[in-house]
């Protein structure tokens, strides 16, 4: 006889139907299937802006699969615990979910499968948050790569599945379990007034990602190689917070990408490589967890960054007011929407890491705590490539300096006067939000005057390349 117990469908950063293995397999399983969300640890350590941005994607989520018929399930509690207590409430003979690759989720659902298979519960993890299980992709010796250019080579034309269909249907259990209220969880709080900025620029769940994803192919992609870098242009895909939260599956992306690529369109090679990079970003988390933490070059671990938080200059930069526009644009539009260009990134992360000669970590945890496309995997390299320490870095005495690099990518100070006040008679209401979204204890005002630079630009270099100097590599 067939088993038509419950399936449970753990879902965590995969908050789509379509493309969405683990679900498919629970399905085809035969039984009820029965989604459920568990505020655990991992939750509870995301930043503000993250957890804000989850807050919305699960919203829609609940939206899409009331569209079935169905629900999502809501508990708090460690994972542990939930799950095997969710399987006794239902009697689910099964719990299915999408891997994730960080080391605390790959340590939880190793217990929690380990768990499962003892009291003889089946317990299977599928693929979908990467195109290419990171313990997949390897060098001629069997090792893993550790420069991106040889990476990409090997994955750019291996097989991907394509995308699948959402289900017609998900089957329902005759009695749901007690779910706990999405809104009594709170899990923007942390946002305060700043969550009021961020809603008008966020547009959460899958429809949404895809109606993007299917815009910028239709639109954007063909020039995507040679706007991608403009700060005052809409270059850039845009797709990034979609892919933290699994809106949308990278497999989905790539087969985007493959067709506007057959169609001749230029920028589509560019977008297929960027989407290899965050691929790259997880396999050396995986095989280096301590890029997470640590330098990732341990001949890095004795340079003499300053630690302190709560130096004027580190307070500065976090405020957006180091008297360097670009640097300072950047961050503001990070305050109003939650993401900030991908250059100016690198021009942001430099200046903190070289010109400041502030520790990487105390950028990459600013970043955890405002950015709603935080993935850890990549905000983890970003800043390790930008400060020299990291995997298939850049020169590490390479220092940007932002005023060349606004000159370059922003020629006209288009992008520096949407996002900075000071100075515009009639600034635009994007800049003026970031005084809306800010802490009001920092006190500040858009009629006061703009701040002289923390560190000039030469003189900035000079400090950093004179470290370099000293040290050893």
């Amino acid at each position: 006889m067939a088993d038509v117990s419950p399936t449970l469908l753990w879902i965590r950063r995969d908050l789509r139907l379509s493309d969405h293995a683990a679900l498919s397999a629970a399905v085809a399983r035969g039984g009820p299937v029965i989604p459920v969300f568990v505020r655990d640890h991992t939750v509870d350590a995301l930043g503000a802006a993250p957890k804000w941005r989850l807050e919305q994607g699960l919203e829609a989520f609940i939206a899409a699969l009331e569209e079935k018929g169905s629900r999502l399930i809501l508990r708090a509690g460690p994972a542990r615990e939930v799950i095997p207590e969710l399987v006794r409430e239902t009697g689910a003979g099964a719990v299915y979910w999408q891997r994730a690759y960080d080391p605390a989720s790959v340590a939880r659902d190793t217990d929690v499968k380990s768990d499962l298979r003892a009291a003889e519960i089946a317990a299977e993890s599928f693929s979908g948050h990467l195109l290419f299980e990171p313990w997949s992709v390897e060098t001629k010796q069997g090792a893993y790569y550790k420069v991106y250019s040889p990476y990409w080579r090997a994955v750019k034309d291996r097989e991907v599945a394509a995308p699948v269909a959402a289900p017609a249907k998900i089957p329902v259990p005759r009695d749901w379990p007690e779910s706990a209220a999405l809104a009594d969880w709170h899990l923007g709080a942390a946002m305060n007034r700043g969550a009021t900025v961020l809603s008008g620029h966020v547009l959460p769940g899958e429809a949404a990602a895809q109606a993007r994803l299917g815009t910028f192919m239709r639109d954007g992609v063909a020039e995507y190689g040679e706007r991608r870098d403009r700060l005052d242009q809409q270059g850039t895909s845009r797709m990034s917070e979609y892919l933290s939260l699994g809106e949308i599956s990278p497999a989905r992306c790539w087969h985007a990408g493959l067709r506007a690529q057959a169609e001749g369109k230029a920028g589509a090679g560019k977008f297929l490589s960027e989407l290899a990079w965050r691929e790259f970003a997880y396999h050396l988390m995986w095989h280096t967890p301590h890029i997470l933490e640590e330098n990732w070059r341990e001949e890095w671990r004795a340079f003499p960054w300053k630690e302190d938080r709560r130096l004027r200059e580190v307070r500065l930069w976090e405020q957006a007011r180091t008297g360097m526009a670009v640097v300072d644009a950047a961050l503001r539009e990070m305050y109003v929407t939650g993401y900030m260009h991908n250059r100016a990134r690198m021009i942001v992360a430099s200046y903190l890491t070289k010109h400041l000669m502030v520790h990487w970590r105390i950028g990459q945890a600013w970043f955890d705590d405002c950015l709603i496309d935080w993935d850890p995997a990549a905000n983890a390299m970003g800043w390790q490539w930008v400060a020299g320490c990291g995997p298939d870095a850049a020169p590490y005495f390479r220092v940007f300096n932002p005023e060349t690099q606004a000159e370059k990518f922003d020629p006209e100070g288009a992008y520096r006067r949407t996002w900075i006040a000071e100075g515009q008679a009639q600034p635009p209401q994007s800049a003026l939000d970031y005084f809306a979204a800010v802490p009001r204890s920092w006190q500040l005002d858009p009629a006061a005057e703009y701040p002289a630079p923390v560190v000039s630009a030469q003189e900035g270099r000079a400090a950093a390349l004179a470290a370099y100097e000293q040290r050893e590599f």
